[in-house]
């Protein structure tokens, strides 16, 4: 727990309302606080694959220009799935959340997470790139899925870490957690770079 000593004199914020972001973080023994801006995300259409968590990372961090202390961190984050050609979000409705599963269903697609790490000095973005393999999934479990887990709230309309992750998951290539949305090892190596910046004294072992 190095990292949670040296981030001590620091106030860690994290900017969204994602329970598994919140439970990621948690986990890594880090204490924060939830602060949430309201946002439009949306992006310019020429944006392609990693290009757009990145800007909507950065969009919500900017949100927060001029109200940090110099002690925040704020930390930012935005996923997508990226299937064809094509950027998958949060499903509008059941009718949606239904054509993106089938879109999903017998491919292989790509879940893009940036992360955007900001202070008042400072700001630095990360990407991660996961990629996930489904089995081919029928209309009624599709259906069933959507009625129970009601995934409305995740990119590409399911959670790696629910029914739909443990049934149709055939593989993955890359983080789980970056699935879930929180790729954990590269924020937990940017908190580090960032706390030694503001702290040049503590020391830090390579994980």
């Amino acid at each position: 727990m190095l990292l949670k000593k040296a981030l001590e004199p620091f106030h860690l914020i994290l900017a969204s309302q994602s329970p598994r972001r919140q439970d990621i973080l948690t986990q890594m023994g880090l204490v924060f606080e939830t602060r949430v801006r309201s946002v439009e995300e949306d992006y310019p259409d020429h944006l392609q694959g990693k290009e757009i968590p990145i800007f909507l990372a950065e969009l919500k961090a900017s949100a927060f220009e001029g109200d940090l202390q110099v002690q925040d961190i704020l930390i930012t984050s935005d996923t997508i799935v990226w299937c064809d050609g094509e950027a998958l979000g949060k499903p509008k409705d059941v009718n949606d959340a239904k054509h993106l599963l089938r879109k999903l269903s017998g491919t292989m697609h790509e879940v893009f997470t940036a992360v955007c790490l900001k202070t008042t000095t400072q700001i630095s973005t990360v990407v991660d790139v996961t990629k996930v393999y489904f089995n081919p999934i029928s209309d009624q479990h599709i259906e069933q899925y959507i009625h129970e887990c009601k995934p409305f709230d995740k990119a590409g309309a399911y959670g790696v870490q629910d029914w739909m992750g443990l049934v149709a998951v055939n593989r993955i290539e890359g983080s789980f957690y970056n699935v879930m949305g929180f790729p954990s090892h590269l924020v937990h190596k940017e908190l580090e770079k960032i706390a030694a910046t503001l702290n040049p004294k503590q020391q830090f072992y390579e994980v």
